[in-house]
């Protein structure tokens, strides 16, 4: 039987939002791909196939946001699976070896713009799509909300023994995710009368555009653990922090 979820994922117009839209509309569900370039999108959409839609998405554009929002609205009247996948690790194209990459990242060296930007994409463009789409999550029957976060954001697993590489690279976005971890069970707890479960995925070390594609898994592994949060039946968790090999630390 076909299954009629609506799904957005943002960020899909590539690597594993790209995977996560594809796995998705295997599983029978209509999916939004968000972009915010439309024509990546609509290019995306068109590899993806039947049941894959481009909408134009800026996460850090509240006038993007709302135009989304009001065009699901519009032509779907509500929305089962919120992905928010959209995510940055650096700004601009940073030069010099990978020591003064991670260096120029820290908390305390790091540009307080550049802190901010990563900031924008990968946390506050994650509250400010979930607000707005939170009207037409609530019309759904069991609405699931899955943001990507990644294993660096884990404090406990970066202080705790065997931490030492988590460390020797926590910065800027490392604490963007920590950060969406909080955000991911303030949503849940907040959300939690309404049946909606929230969740955050790790997708693990994957060869993408994030991290100049150095990854070592697959997209197609790095996108299972979102996409089975994103399936989650009413018996699954929410607030939860996991990869595809288990719970994580928070």
């Amino acid at each position: 039987m076909p299954d009629n979820r609506i799904a957005l994922v943002t960020g899909a117009n590539q690597g594993i939002g790209l995977q996560i839209a594809h796995d998705l509309v295997a599983k029978g569900l209509t999916v939004l791909v968000g972009s915010r370039n439309l024509a990546n999108g609509e290019a995306a959409a068109l590899d993806i196939g039947k049941g894959a839609h481009a909408v134009q998405l800026d996460v850090t554009d509240t006038r993007s946001i709302a135009a989304a929002a009001a065009l699901i609205g519009k032509e779907y009247g509500r929305l089962d699976v919120l992905v928010n996948n959209a995510g940055i690790s650096k700004v601009g194209q940073p030069s010099g070896t990978f020591d003064e990459i991670v260096k120029n990242s820290r908390i305390t060296s790091a540009p307080l713009d550049d802190i901010r930007t990563i900031f924008e994409t990968n946390v506050f463009g994650v509250i400010a799509v979930t607000q707005a789409m939170l009207p037409l999550l609530r019309k759904s029957k069991s609405a699931r909300i899955v943001n990507v976060s990644s294993g660096v954001g884990s404090l406990m697993r970066t202080l705790g023994p065997g931490g030492e590489h988590l460390r020797s690279i926590y910065g800027m976005y490392s604490a963007s995710k920590t950060a969406l971890n909080a955000v991911t069970v303030g949503m849940a707890l907040d959300l939690a009368a309404d049946g909606i479960k929230v969740n955050a995925a790790c997708p693990g070390y994957t060869k993408t555009a994030l991290n100049n594609f150095m990854g070592t898994r697959t997209v197609e592994q790095g996108a299972r653990e979102p996409v089975r949060l994103a399936l989650l039946g009413d018996d699954g968790p929410t607030a939860s922090y996991s990869n595809d090999e288990g719970p994580l630390p928070w």
